[in-house]
């Protein structure tokens, strides 16, 4: 099997993605093309003294385990303050706020955690989208914040709010946004709103709502949206909703598809925890091929696997159920190359060929993307706090937040 190279699944997938995005922008969940890779030309310092990397600044956070995108000179942050969610705009230079939007939440989470909202803004062009924990879609304008339209989904679409509200991240292909809704009553398992007015172009399915981010994907020459669904790992047509191919993943329970499916040379990786485990496949027009499948040697809660040169690294196992492993793993083959056990749950990025593990004990790891065996470069406890919150990296500064703050980190080169 041939892989592409880092830079040329980049140029492939990069005519899905919005023009007005700068390659240091991380300007939706897991970046510029929900890969977690950073921009090919970000240079991190290869070690941080005792003491930490430099803070830039900080700010107070509300409720949520939101991540923030990054465009420009903004940094959107989206969040629970008392009785609202507020998306704040925050300065790139010292974290200082430059204008909010609020709505009104009674949102209470079923199962154990935060009230906030989970779903990172989708920042394309002039406008920003966003998901509240109740489901509500709004499309705002960057630089002002004014709201240009809204939507209750779960309202609109009979909707169940789930363990812990909505958490699927809208995608933005084209001039439409695309939500798993979760409307099973409805046939609006998934809809697809106008980004202009808000607008509903169409709506599909009977799948109930997952955790999982949709991404973008050419297939046939034309872009395609891949989501994971509650039950179900489906590849669209953004245009019409039309499903070209379909199959069975995640089960009836108490479980969550957390993380987010990636792709490369026309495979598909997807992966969740609660004895589901992977799927590894060939896809096109017609269907799937399984490559290798199963809970060994993969099944992360909501550890999205981070793919470079041919192997992916990934945190197996689940954050609530202790052990979880940091493991690197041969695509081809399904092989393990190594294992650090009892690393402890968390998410992964990569930028500079150094992957960054935010675990939830609030510890920051940097270590080599080196399939052979685990180096690590250098950590720090950043937050004393539980982190659950996507990290971002952006022109060489990190953003992480706890529950209570959200920090600017400097990790470039030189300092």
């Amino acid at each position: 099997m041939k892989w592409l190279s880092l830079s040329a699944l980049v140029a492939m997938s990069f005519s899905l993605l919005d023009d007005h995005a700068s390659a240091g922008d991380w300007p939706q969940i897991l970046g510029l093309h929900r890969s977690g890779i950073a921009a090919a030309d970000e240079q991190l310092a290869e070690k941080w003294p005792k003491s930490g990397p430099p803070v830039a600044w900080d700010h107070p956070v509300g409720a949520g385990y939101a991540g923030v995108a990054v465009a420009g000179e903004q940094v959107l942050l989206f969040h629970r303050v008392r009785q609202e969610e507020v998306v704040e705009s925050l300065s790139v230079a010292n974290g200082e706020s430059e204008w909010n939007s609020s709505y009104p939440t009674t949102f209470y989470p079923q199962v154990g955690g935060g009230d906030g909202p989970l779903c990172v803004p989708t920042i394309v062009g002039d406008r920003v989208v966003t998901y509240g924990a109740q489901g509500v879609l709004t499309c705002l304008n960057l630089k002002t914040g004014e709201i240009h339209w809204q939507r209750k989904t779960h309202e609109e679409f009979k909707a169940q709010e789930g363990y812990f509200g909505a958490g699927s991240s809208p995608i933005v292909v084209g001039e439409r946004v695309i939500v798993n809704v979760g409307g099973s009553r409805t046939d609006a398992g998934i809809v697809a709103f106008s980004l202009e007015t808000g607008e509903t172009q169409w709506t599909k399915t009977q799948e109930p709502a997952s955790y999982s981010a949709p991404t973008a994907v050419e297939l046939a020459g034309q872009p395609h949206v891949l989501m994971v669904t509650r039950y179900r790992c489906l590849m669209l047509d953004p245009e019409s909703g039309a499903i070209r191919f379909q199959f069975p993943f995640g089960q009836r329970g108490p479980t969550v598809n957390g993380a987010t499916p990636i792709t490369l040379d026309g495979h598909l990786l997807v992966s969740s925890s609660y004895g589901i485990g992977s799927i590894f496949a060939k896809f096109s027009l017609l269907g799937t091929e399984t490559v290798w499948d199963g809970v060994e040697p993969l099944a992360t809660q909501y550890c999205t696997p981070i793919h470079h040169q041919g192997y992916v690294y990934v945190i197996d196992g689940r954050d609530d159920v202790p052990p979880a492993d940091l493991k690197c793993i041969d695509l081809e083959t399904g092989k393990t190359t190594w294992v650090e056990y009892g690393f402890g749950y968390g998410t992964l990025i990569l930028a500079d060929g150094k992957l960054l593990a935010a675990k939830t004990n609030g510890e920051l790891v940097m270590f080599s993307a080196n399939p052979q065996e685990f180096e690590p470069l250098s950590h720090f406890r950043v937050f004393r706090k539980t982190v659950r919150a996507l990290p971002a990296v952006s022109n060489g500064k990190l953003y992480l937040r706890d529950e209570e703050t959200l920090k600017c980190l400097d990790l470039r080169l030189g300092l």
